[in-house]
């Protein structure tokens, strides 16, 4: 019988074996609220004492890692975070959690044809269900987890570079700093978003998620008076976040971040 926890979330951890394969060291956790189940990994640091606090980073999947699996929203980036030197240098609690494929993590409008595809960002409008179990999730964690409130960060791909534009929108005074990938956002959102310090990033020839939804965001964000960075990749397409992942200074900046 499955009993509802605190924040009407039930948080089932289950054992994964050997830890023989990298990925394995994210636990596998659900959380259930409402009849809706939201899937996320967790990986705890090295030498993890709960009488210790850990900066957090929230990690937001692309739309092709979408699903019920708790298995493909490690596809990409996972494996950033288990390099020896980031673990021994960077000691952190990263989580990963996943969006079944009927939703997304943006309350953007998708328009699509034969040919092409773009995205019409809304300004206003309730967050999509995925996005508030995922707002829930975070509040859970932090909650639960001995966490530096100082260093909360979030970033993500794609959709999930969409969805670190919302989930900061919707969560002010949570996070320190974000890293959105090849994602977007509406510009007139950017006031609600400037006291987090942001490093964006997008691939020249993206043709999936055009580069100009990036690079309004950073003009915004730095008019609004936000601390950004960002990066455009002139040779790279959609997969730009193998660039960003390259980028030596990305951890270091990130964890050298805290809330203002």
């Amino acid at each position: 019988m499955i009993k509802k926890a605190s924040l009407l979330a039930l948080v089932v951890t289950i054992s994964l074996g050997s830890k023989s394969q990298d990925l394995s060291l994210y636990q596998k956790k659900w959380m259930v609220q409402g009849g809706d189940t939201l899937p996320y990994r967790v990986l705890l640091p090295v030498d993890y004492d709960s009488a210790k606090s850990y900066p957090i980073i929230f990690f937001l999947h692309g739309a092709g890692e979408r699903g019920r699996d708790n298995e493909k929203q490690l596809v990409h980036g996972s494996r950033l975070f288990l390099k020896e030197e980031i673990r021994n240098n960077y000691k952190a609690i990263v989580v990963f959690p996943q969006c079944p494929v009927w939703d997304y993590w943006s309350n953007v409008l998708r328009v699509h044809d034969a040919s092409s595809r773009d995205f019409y960002f809304l300004e206003e409008g309730p967050p999509n269900r995925y996005m508030v179990l995922l707002e829930e999730l975070v509040t859970f964690v932090l909650n639960h987890y001995p966490v530096k409130k100082d260093q909360v960060y979030v970033g993500g791909l794609s959709m999930g570079g969409m969805g670190t534009f919302e989930l900061v929108k919707r969560m002010p005074g949570v996070f320190a700093a974000a890293f959105p990938i090849c994602g977007g956002a509406d510009p007139l959102t950017a006031a609600k978003m400037k006291k987090v310090s942001w490093w964006v990033f997008h691939g020249g020839k993206d043709n999936v998620v055009l580069p100009f939804h990036s690079e309004n965001m950073a003009k915004a964000l730095k008019k609004a008076g936000a601390k950004v960075k960002f990066t455009l990749y002139p040779e790279a397409n959609h997969n730009s976040w193998d660039a960003a992942f390259a980028e030596p200074e990305l951890i270091p900046w990130l964890f050298s971040q805290k809330k203002q």
